[in-house]
């Protein structure tokens, strides 16, 4: 096939994983309760009772997955910690068994040449922490974080060089505590906003820790890898304009405001008023310019309406954050192809947002650390032939080409997930993964969507 797509020469192709969606080890080796072990002991919570007690039982089957990845001729890996597998109690005594299992791993993928990508923090908090400091809500996070970071940085960050300190905060705050369908499974409509603000303060301690203590001598950078989805005007009306703006400002400039402008957007403030905790001036100082690269998730698209005269029941998983807070109703073109998940697959949204960034922010550097789909793939005569999910693939990279050509400063692309996986509050019903894990076994075979992206790694497009 002809080359039509090409990226810039130094562009970072990986693939992206987490330590609870994959590891399994619940138990092993002195590791202690998360509160998604807690979360997916309640019943109901989780699609047909699943748990990531196995997992894909990575933690013991690393060397095999890494060797995967070599195979697929990755350039880097972004994978998770376990916070509770290194400190089971959250603080304190350090489970060195734990250590040993992630300076094996870093020591695997460099000697197969591939960049690590170490995320903090991808929701798997330790459980005693959330009955000990009320978790995201407690003051007392900070400062457990940042010893956890540092634990990190120090054990780890003579070979690992990229860190990103939390993987969606937004997620985090709203379906943790606004929607309660993710661990700690706490509803509410105030509590998303507290649980924000000490997730940014504990992102910009770490980060302050790792640039005080660690970077000038071991030379790598930290960031945020925050999830956005665009959100289109439903029509060209002010109304329909200002709401979709609106709803990106309630989605990801939540987050990225404080750091790259110093504050949350007006536009929170004036809706949430007292709701929203304020910044000391020593906080907004120690988080605004906080991340050496703007991390972002991306995987859909939906239209936004103004809601001000009728507003309308939105689901969870449209990922419309609290919407009364916004005035916003979100819906679908009729015309958009879905994913298993009800995703809209809409590229051109992700140029879009793209570009909102690079306006909106001065232009940084921009690694988007998750893009990916799931469809209902099936292993026949030991194949899966998931075009669909090629399909999607190239549909958006076709778009983040488009951005770069643009002008846009994007500097890599990870996949999601390197494995189906456990997905959360859907179980193992939903498979991400460029790699089928067969139920049972957990032998791994390779999708035809892995084959296609090895080859666009060799040749930094197709």
């Amino acid at each position: 096939m002809a080359k039509n797509k090409s990226f810039p020469d130094n562009f970072l192709w990986g693939s992206a994983t987490s330590a609870y969606q994959i590891e399994g080890g619940h138990l092993s080796d002195g590791k202690g309760p998360s509160i998604w072990d807690v979360f997916c002991m309640i019943p109901g919570k989780v699609h047909a009772g699943d748990t990531g007690n196995i997992a894909c039982d990575h933690y013991h089957r690393f060397r095999e997955d890494v060797a995967l990845m070599k195979q697929l001729g990755l350039k880097a890996y972004r994978f998770s910690i376990s916070w509770p597998r290194l400190l089971p109690a959250g603080r304190g005594a350090v489970n060195q068994a734990g250590i040993d299992f992630y300076n094996a791993l870093i020591d695997e993928l460099l000697q197969a040449g591939i960049e690590p990508w170490i995320t903090l923090y991808h929701w798997d908090l330790p459980a005693a922490l959330e009955f000990e400091l009320h978790g995201w809500l407690g003051e007392g996070i900070v400062d457990a974080f940042a010893e956890y970071a540092d634990l990190c940085f120090r054990s780890f960050g003579d070979r690992v060089k990229n860190w990103i300190t939390i993987n969606e905060a937004w997620v985090v705050a709203i379906l943790g505590y606004g929607h309660g369908v993710f661990a700690p499974g706490i509803q509410s409509p105030d509590l998303p906003y507290l649980a924000g603000h000490n997730l940014l303060k504990a992102h910009a301690k770490a980060v302050q820790v790792y640039r005080q203590t660690y970077q000038a001598q071991q030379g790598g950078k930290i960031g945020i890898t925050n999830n956005c989805d665009w959100r289109e005007p439903l029509t060209n009306s002010p109304a329909d304009q200002a709401a979709a703006e609106r709803a990106l400002e309630f989605f990801l400039a939540w987050f990225a405001d404080p750091i790259y402008k110093g504050d949350y957007p007006a536009v929170m403030r004036e809706r949430l008023g007292e709701r929203l905790p304020s910044f000391t001036p020593a906080e907004k100082e120690m988080i605004q310019g906080s991340s050496d690269f703007f991390g972002l998730n991306h995987y859909t698209t939906m239209y936004a309406a103004d809601a001000s005269e009728n507003s309308e029941a939105g689901s969870v998983y449209g990922n419309g954050g609290l919407s009364a807070d916004q005035d916003v109703n979100l819906s679908v073109s009729p015309d958009w192809a879905l994913t298993d998940m009800q995703w809209a697959i809409v590229p051109w949204g992700c140029r879009k947002l793209l570009q909102w960034i690079a306006n909106r922010y001065d232009n940084p550097p921009i690694y988007i650390t998750e893009n990916g789909c799931a469809f209902d793939d099936q292993l026949q005569d030991g194949k899966v032939a998931d075009l669909e999910r090629i399909a999607f693939f190239e549909g958006y990279l076709g778009a983040i080409e488009e951005a770069i050509a643009s002008g846009v400063n994007v500097e890599g692309y990870f996949i999601w997930s390197l494995l189906d996986n456990f997905e959360w509050a859907s179980g193992y019903s939903k498979k991400f993964g460029i790699t089928f894990v067969e139920e049972g076994t957990l032998q791994r075979v390779p999708k035809a969507s892995a084959e296609w992206y090895a080859g666009v790694i060799a040749g930094n497009g197709w």
